[in-house]
C-alpha cells in the first residue's frame, strides 16, 4: 500500500513542508503503509492549467506523467494545506485541475490544514466542496486542523509547546491509522467495476 502526501503551500521553507514532512515519518516509523511519496508544490513548480493539457501537449506530458504514475500508483493521499487569507493556495487548487479518474479517484484522502494562529478550518470547508468533483478524491471524515504551527511538530522539544505538541501528534497517527483502513477498503471498490465511467466522465 502506497499513501502519497502533497504539501500544497508554494512557500519555501513552509510550516505546511514540515507538517508534511512529519506525516511522512510517522507513516514509514510506524509502518502503516508499505511506501510513501511526498510531492511539495514549494516554488509553484506546475504552471497554470490550460486547455492544452486536453489535447495530449508534450511539454504537460513531460511535466505531468512522472507525477500522474506516482499518483496513479498511491493507494491514499494527505493533503496538506495552509491557510492563506482563508483560503487554499492557488496552487494547490490548481493541482486539482490537472489530474482525474486514472489517478485519484476512488482513493481516501485526509485533509490536513495548517494555521499560524487559530485558524485552519477554511481550507477545510474549501477542499471538501470544490476539489473533488470531477477528480473523484474521496475525503474521509477525519481531518486534522493543526493550529499555532510554529509551536508543534518541531525536532528541537525546546521549540514545542509541550501540550500541545504531544496532542498534534497522537491526533495526527490516529487520523493516519483511519486513512490506512480506508485505503485497504478502496481496493475493493476501485475492483468491482462499480467506478467504471462510461458516459458518466464528469461528476455532477
Amino acid at each position: 500500500m502506497k499513501i502519497s502526501i502533497v504539501s500544497g503551500s508554494h512557500r519555501q521553507p513552509s510550516q505546511s513542508e514540515k507538517v508534511a514532512r512529519y506525516v511522512q515519518r510517522v507513516l514509514d516509523d510506524n509502518s502503516l503503509c508499505d511506501e510513501t511519496w511526498l510531492f511539495r508544490l514549494a516554488g509553484n513548480p506546475l504552471p497554470l492549467w490550460d486547455e492544452s493539457i486536453w489535447d495530449g501537449n508534450p511539454e504537460w506530458k513531460k511535466l505531468l506523467d512522472p507525477v500522474s504514475g506516482q499518483l496513479a500508483s498511491s493507494d491514499g493521499f494527505v493533503i496538506v494545506s495552509p491557510e492563506w487569507h482563508g483560503q487554499v493556495p492557488a496552487g494547490l487548487k490548481n493541482f486539482f485541475l490537472m489530474w482525474s479518474k486514472r489517478e485519484l479517484a476512488h482513493k481516501p484522502a485526509l485533509i490536513v490544514t495548517v494555521s499560524s494562529a487559530d485558524g485552519g478550518a477554511y481550507p477545510v470547508a474549501e477542499l471538501r466542496m470544490s476539489s473533488y468533483k470531477n477528480n473523484r478524491i474521496c475525503y474521509i471524515p477525519e481531518h486534522v486542523i493543526i493550529r499555532n504551527v510554529e509551536k508543534v511538530l518541531n525536532d528541537d522539544p525546546a521549540q514545542n509547546n509541550p501540550d500541545a505538541d504531544d496532542y498534534f501528534r497522537k491526533r495526527i497517527a490516529y487520523a493516519l491509522g483511519i486513512l490506512t483502513e480506508y485505503a485497504k477498503a478502496f481496493v475493493g471498490i476501485r475492483a468491482s467495476g462499480a467506478t467504471e465511467y462510461g458516459q458518466f466522465k464528469n461528476g455532477m
